[in-house]
């Protein structure tokens, strides 16, 4: 079948083009395909980054959501705690991921909004970190960083491939810290590079295999084989990337390599190396992208301030309004906002540009559950702090009928120079949030 006309004129996406083709992989950058690269990849004069944040157990709502809306709201009990940077972030009621629902399952689609979680057949879609690494990864040495606390591994993570498939979670800080800036022998590096060569190879050889196979079979089977090419050439890619940063050093840290909890109980203490870990992989600029699950729901009994807890969290969190079960939970929120506040000012604390970290980091802390007890998946405790963006207010939208939450992505990814109108159910940009 004829190649169909390009126009030379008008933006042209190069996987469109692949598609319509079906030419090899090795495609040059051509003229008309600049503006989509050009704008979504060419460094600033100092980076955006992003750091999602999912508590897959939430926040005690009454002890969260404000009074008022607006900038003269009243700040809630936990938002006290982050009084000190009030002007920083703005809080939302009323959002969450339109049928998003199932309970638990809910927080594999924190960042991707895919509907249903519950359901029979599910399969997931892509993650917003993830969608951003595809597009802006290559300029630094690891295209995102998948963090968890205490994650129950295959079964959570906030990060997923273009075609549905887990990002495993790193639960270690010394393994993030080893990755980050600990350089290997030279036969280290050598054999790195031959791995990387050696999965190259095969990608290609799978490839080519699967395209004899796409001359013998039916519509459907084709489509699907053209997602597979798709992602393969997206894989082969980031290997290819990935071979050019190991022949660059890795930034040196004054930083000592972090000791690892050996106890799931020392929940918190994961929490702040991983908080530790997000802040200097952003100073280093070693990557720009940095998801993080807290699976609280996979939490033993845990120690928080030197008190240890009478239950499990997940136990907690159906407290059945018991008062002894509240105080409890209220501790483990009161120390989540402590960490967090700890965390905004340790990012001011480094600048960048003539601006701070924090006002180049767009930090995303929330959950997929509005109420733990219940297992709604509505009205979910969101706060949106740093990244250039005009914070101090309380947006409150409607808590029978939600605003889309993914409507915040879409601000968020356009924040990162990143041109997209939609993400996953989006309407548009999330209302009443302005960039600075």
């Amino acid at each position: 079948m004829a190649a169909p006309y390009i126009s030379l004129q008008r933006h042209l996406s190069r996987r469109r083009f692949l598609r319509g083709t079906g030419i090899a992989l090795g495609l040059p950058l051509l003229e008309a395909m600049m503006p989509a690269f050009a704008k979504a990849a060419a460094p600033a004069a100092a980076p955006r980054r992003m750091l999602a944040v999912c508590n897959n157990l939430g926040l005690l709502p009454d002890q969260f959501f404000p009074t008022g809306a607006g900038r003269d709201y009243q700040l809630s009990p936990y938002l006290e705690m982050l009084k000190e940077h009030r002007e920083g972030f703005t809080v939302f009621s009323g959002v969450s991921h339109p049928d998003v629902d199932g309970g638990h399952p809910a927080d594999n689609c924190f960042l991707t909004a895919a509907p249903h979680p519950g359901s029979g057949g599910f399969r997931n879609t892509i993650s917003l970190d993830q969608y951003l690494a595809e597009r802006i990864g290559h300029l630094t040495r690891f295209p995102s960083l998948t963090l968890g606390v205490n994650v129950s591994r295959g079964r959570r993570s906030l990060s997923w491939t273009g075609s549905g498939v887990l990002i495993p979670c790193e639960e270690k800080a010394s393994d993030v810290f080893k990755r980050l800036f600990i350089q290997g022998s030279p036969g280290e590096v050598a054999a790195q590079v031959r791995k990387l060569e050696l999965g190259q190879s095969i990608l290609d050889s799978v490839a080519g295999q699967a395209k004899d196979l796409e001359r013998n079979i039916g519509p459907k089977d084709r489509e699907r084989l053209d997602q597979y090419f798709t992602s393969v050439r997206d894989l082969e890619q980031r290997l290819q990337m990935s071979r050019e940063w190991e022949d660059k050093p890795k930034p040196a840290v004054t930083t000592a390599p972090p000791p690892d909890p050996a106890d799931p109980r020392e929940y918190m203490q994961k929490v702040k190396l991983m908080y530790d870990m997000a802040r200097l992989a952003f100073e280093t600029d070693s990557t720009r992208s940095v998801t993080l699950m807290l699976d609280s729901v996979n939490s033993p009994v845990i120690d928080v301030n030197g008190e240890k807890m009478s239950d499990a969290y997940h136990s907690l969190s159906h407290h059945g309004k018991s008062d002894e079960k509240l105080r409890q939970l209220k501790s483990i929120d009161q120390w989540h906002m402590k960490l967090l506040a700890d965390l905004f000012t340790q990012l001011k604390a480094v600048g960048e540009a003539g601006d701070t970290l924090f006002d180049r980091t767009m930090v995303l802390y929330g959950s997929n559950l509005g109420n733990a007890n219940t297992h709604v998946t509505t009205n979910l405790p969101t706060l949106f702090a740093g990244g250039g963006f005009r914070h101090g207010q309380h947006l409150a939208f409607d808590q029978e009928r939600n605003y889309p939450l993914p409507n915040l992505f879409v601000s968020m990814l356009q924040r990162m120079g990143v041109e997209a109108g939609k993400f996953a159910s989006s309407t548009g940009t999330m209302r009443g949030l302005e960039m600075v």
